[in-house]
């Protein structure tokens, strides 16, 4: 777990990066959110990124997602300050699950593309060899079909990930069933999600989740507050994509609604 610090801050940002990637892939968020007035707390979940106590791309549970968050929120309380907690892709679905199981003070949640479904799953025949492998030989790891051409349309950040050598590639049969495990629980346990404000934004032309059941999700949800973005073109990435400062503003317009602060635009 890492922190970025600011003087007099407004807030706290705890964010949870999606499968195969880390927090390096998120400076750009992070200065943002510094540059206007808040603290960010982010690491690496287990198996990824720069963690090294299990084998990469493999986890024992999905819990182990839900424990690292819990922690991460627990450190961020030490501030005193308006806690939200932001979470893309694997990671929205993580903060969903967290926010399921643990009683959290969160003052708000903003879910990015958040992963309730995927476009493309394995053949029906290695879906179900995936069940036995998964008793049988759980850490054998086989390529996760995501790249950074499926995630966002920035060139930039193809250059970019095509040299990080943090990039997960391959997957192991226990981090797939616990994330199929893990989407089926969030649909029915629906009813375990506190009603504290969410911002959900999805991506428009997403190659990677199934934005259909993303909706079908957020229309269920049962919240006092709650609103929905949809980014017609963008891809899955809507932090990394060309019009991620629009994306960025419409964040920051969310959270600082929320503290009563007025918007602040980003700089050009």
């Amino acid at each position: 777990m890492r922190k970025w610090e600011v003087e007099a801050p407004k807030g706290v940002v705890v964010m949870v990066h999606g499968a195969a990637e880390h927090h390096g892939r998120y400076t750009w968020l992070i200065e943002r959110w510094n540059a206007n007035g808040f603290h960010v707390i982010m690491g690496d979940l287990p198996g990824q990124g720069t963690t090294s106590r299990r084998v990469r791309g493999h986890i024992q549970s999905f819990q182990d997602y839900i424990n690292t968050v819990e922690n991460w929120i627990n450190h961020s309380e030490t501030y005193n300050l308006p806690i939200f907690l932001l979470g893309h892709s694997m990671g929205g679905l993580a903060v969903i699950r967290t926010l399921q199981e643990k009683s959290l003070p969160i003052d708000g949640v903003i879910l990015s593309s958040p992963c309730l479904g995927l476009m493309k799953y394995p053949p029906l025949l290695l879906e179900w060899l995936s069940r036995g492998l998964n008793i049988a030989y759980p850490s054998l790891r086989m390529d996760s079909k995501l790249s950074s051409e499926l995630a966002t349309r920035n060139k930039e950040i193809h250059a970019v990930d095509a040299n990080d050598t943090l990039y997960v590639k391959k997957v192991s049969v226990r981090w797939y069933r616990e994330l199929v495990a893990a989407m089926e629980h969030a649909f029915d346990k629906m009813n375990r999600f506190p009603d504290v404000p969410i911002l959900l934004m999805q991506s428009g032309d997403d190659k990677i989740v199934d934005k259909t059941l993303v909706k079908k999700w957020f229309d269920a949800l049962s919240a006092s507050d709650k609103t929905y973005k949809e980014w017609k073109v963008l891809y899955h990435e809507i932090f990394n994509e060309p019009e991620r400062d629009e994306v960025f503003d419409f964040a920051l317009a969310f959270i600082t609604t929320h503290i009563g602060l007025k918007p602040i635009k980003h700089e050009t």
